[in-house]
């Protein structure tokens, strides 16, 4: 076998390699492509340890009113909120406001809605019943009361 009988040997030895290489970085892409799909399927996961300045854009609207219900500590009318964060409170302000944070109430992220039209802080609020749960009012403890027996201490 002479000199030149062994080169191309070698080449197409070679040749084979890379072709059975290129054989399994395609595998490789195409499995790398079938996670990528599955994970377009799947919802989008919030971190636990995201923060609604994590989520929020820095200097949007949306930025702006966690902002100022942050320093107030309670839910606000979404019209006292406009006016808080400099905005003309009119319909259609109103409208787009309560909007784009009905989409983080529905996602119940950040935002909550306690009343109509008012929108308050998740990270506020409590779960704890108020102080004076189960506690008769004190029109309920007017009818119980028998009728000319108001001198008993109840």
């Amino acid at each position: 076998m002479n000199l030149r009988q062994r080169f191309e040997e070698r080449i197409k030895k070679k040749e084979q390699e890379i072709k059975e290489l290129e054989a399994k970085i395609h595998e490789a892409r195409v499995y790398i492509q079938a996670f990528q799909d599955s994970i377009k399927l799947l919802p989008k996961d919030q971190s636990d340890n995201a923060t609604a300045q994590d989520l929020l854009r820095p200097g949007s609207t949306n930025a702006k009113v966690y902002g100022f219900l942050k320093a107030t500590g309670t839910p606000m009318h979404v019209g006292a909120i406009l006016e808080a964060i400099g905005k003309v409170n009119n319909k259609a302000n109103r409208v787009s406001l309560s909007g784009a944070l009905g989409a983080y109430v529905r996602r119940k992220e950040i935002f909550t809605r306690p009343a109509p039209n008012t929108f308050g802080l998740i990270e506020m609020e409590s779960n704890e019943p108020p102080d004076d749960f189960g506690l008769p009012t004190e029109n309920e403890i007017r009818e119980v009361r028998p009728k000319g027996d108001d001198d008993i201490p109840f």
